[in-house]
């Protein structure tokens, strides 16, 4: 029998209105090399914090709440743990779920990367909101983000383009 997926998450809202349209179940993993300026999740920044939870038991979690209309992966840094967050989006999206994903890194740098789990947990992902926090472009007055520099990537649409299409365009 396989090994039971676990992430190392720094914590879960299990009703947010504020990472995503909708309800939402958020999972704030654990780990971050991005460490960027004015981060109020810096506390998810050590890859050795957090606790350890079972895919399983957090999309049973997800499956209690027939009020969700998705599940948000945030930071921490959600691109260190694409195998087991791939496995568990899958999943959530066979539910009827959307699956947004906060990450500090660009669309591009992960394409270009290739890695097989990245690019599966990008599959099973509706919107990236992608890009690093910068402290200098905050706007309270960006929908869904923390800095003006993010972008809300459709990625659906944008891998089926090969090029980036914007939520709501």
């Amino acid at each position: 029998m396989p090994e039971e997926e676990t992430l190392r998450v720094a914590g879960v809202v299990k009703e947010s209105i504020v990472d995503g349209p909708g309800l939402r179940y958020v999972i704030f993993t654990q780990g971050c090399p991005h460490r960027c300026e004015g981060c109020h999740n810096a506390h998810s920044w050590p890859t050795e914090g957090g606790q350890f939870r079972a895919v399983d038991a957090l999309l049973a979690e997800i499956r209690h709440d027939s009020l969700l209309t998705g599940v948000t992966l945030s930071g921490g840094e959600p691109f260190l743990q694409a195998r087991p967050l791939a496995a568990l989006a899958q999943r959530v999206k066979a539910l009827g779920l959307t699956v947004w994903l906060y990450t500090g890194y660009r669309w591009e740098e992960l394409l270009a990367e290739n890695d097989p789990h990245r690019l599966a947990l990008l599959e099973h992902t509706d919107v990236l909101v992608d890009g690093r926090f910068d402290q200098t472009r905050k706007s309270y007055a960006a929908r869904f983000r923390g800095s003006l520099n993010q972008r809300l990537i459709h990625v659906p649409q944008s891998l089926a383009q090969g090029r980036v299409v914007l939520w709501g365009d």
